[in-house]
Order: structure tokens, then C-alpha cells, then sequence
């Protein structure tokens, strides 16, 4: 494989595959991308599992050194460690990125995501679900918001992969009927974020063909 396609990054336009495509637009990373249709099943098929057992989006193969990686959380911690890009030198700020990374990986994710299910796709409304997710997925944001009070970012005072973790799930606020009012830091900062450059050639990048 060329060298400007020593990458191969397996997505699909959620947060989660759009989560890794900000990282590599950021860190100019050359790549090759396949966009899985998920509603065909095309991460079900032998040749996909084959790299992510588990069947789900995003993960990349690292030609250049031998190496697949799956969970966009595990994607992120390794390229940045990999290129150094957004890759804090000092291991305290290491671990402070990381344990941001993981609260957007343990609770704003799935919380946001059940959510997400129970207000779309769910066959049948359930309210008691609803109010559930809904009433962590308002916890959260305020959770983020008391940290941009001390904060400029989620993790430091300058963006890192936590902030690229968390921005995909928590923009997509109105599709979730959340109401960020309560929360101007969380909106000023969703705002810087997605007028990077970088991010709004990834986020269009992980748009489907033609839409």
C-alpha cells in the first residue's frame, strides 16, 4: 500500500466514526477511507469481523506497522500516541486527557445513545425510558458545564482527543431534544469546536455520497 494510504479507517456517519475522522483531519493523517452501510449489515460481513469482532464502527488498520484497532476511544489514544498529535507530553496531562476520554466513553456515549434509540427507533414509545435518558443526558451537560468554568477544555486549557470524543455526541443536542440553554459554556464551546477547519472537513467527509 502507498504511504499516503498507510491508514485505513472502517466508519459510517455517526459520532463515533465521525469522532476518528476529526483526529485524522486535524492531524493530516493520509488515509484511506471505506464508508460500511450499516443498514445492509456490511459490518456483520466475514471480512469486516475479521478486523472488529464485535461487529460495530469505527476501527483502523495501521498498515505501515502491522496493527488493527477498534473502539474510537482506543483509535484515539492510539494515534495520538502514535503521530503525537494532540498527544500531551506530561503524563499528568496524559492521564487527565484520558480519564475525560473515558467519561465520554462510559457516560455521555451510551446515555446520549440509548437516548437517541428510545426517541427514534424504538418500536414503541417508551416514556419512563425517555425521562430516564434524557434526565442523564441533562447530568452530563452539566457535569461539562461546571468543567468549562475552570477549564477551556474538556481536559485542559487546550483541545485535546477529549474534546474530539465528546463534541460528535453532544452537537447532535436538538436530534435529542435537549435543551442547552441551561448551559452556555457547553454551547460557546460546541461553537469553537465546529468552526475548526479541520472538524467541518471530517464532518463532510463522513457524509454519506450525495446526501
Amino acid at each position: 500500500m502507498p504511504a499516503e494510504q498507510a491508514l485505513t479507517f472502517y466508519t459510517a456517519n455517526t459520532p463515533n466514526g465521525q469522532k476518528v475522522s476529526i483526529y485524522l483531519h486535524e492531524a493530516a493523517l493520509p488515509h484511506q477511507q471505506v464508508t460500511l452501510d450499516l443498514g445492509r449489515g456490511d459490518q456483520h460481513q466475514p471480512d469486516y469481523l475479521a478486523i472488529n469482532p464485535n461487529g460495530k464502527i469505527p476501527a483502523i488498520v495501521d498498515h505501515a506497522n502491522g496493527i488493527t484497532v477498534f473502539e474510537s476511544g482506543a483509535i484515539l489514544s492510539y494515534l495520538s500516541a502514535r503521530h503525537g498529535h494532540l498527544h500531551p507530553a506530561q503524563p499528568a496531562a496524559q492521564w487527565q486527557v484520558q480519564q475525560w476520554l473515558h467519561f465520554q466513553i462510559g457516560g455521555i456515549g451510551p446515555m446520549l445513545g440509548q437516548l437517541w434509540w428510545f426517541l427514534h427507533a424504538s418500536p414503541s414509545r417508551n416514556d419512563a425510558a425517555i425521562e430516564r435518558y434524557a434526565k442523564e443526558a441533562r447530568r452530563l451537560c452539566g457535569v461539562v458545564e461546571q468543567r468549562l468554568a475552570s477549564s477551556a477544555y474538556l481536559a485542559l486549557d487546550h483541545y485535546s482527543i477529549a474534546d474530539i470524543a465528546a463534541f460528535p455526541w453532544l452537537r447532535t443536542h436538538a436530534e435529542l431534544q435537549l435543551d442547552l440553554s441551561p448551559y452556555p459554556r457547553l454551547w460557546r464551546w460546541l461553537d469553537q469546536i465546529e468552526a475548526r477547519p479541520a472538524v467541518q472537513q471530517a464532518l463532510a467527509a463522513s457524509m454519506p455520497a450525495g446526501a
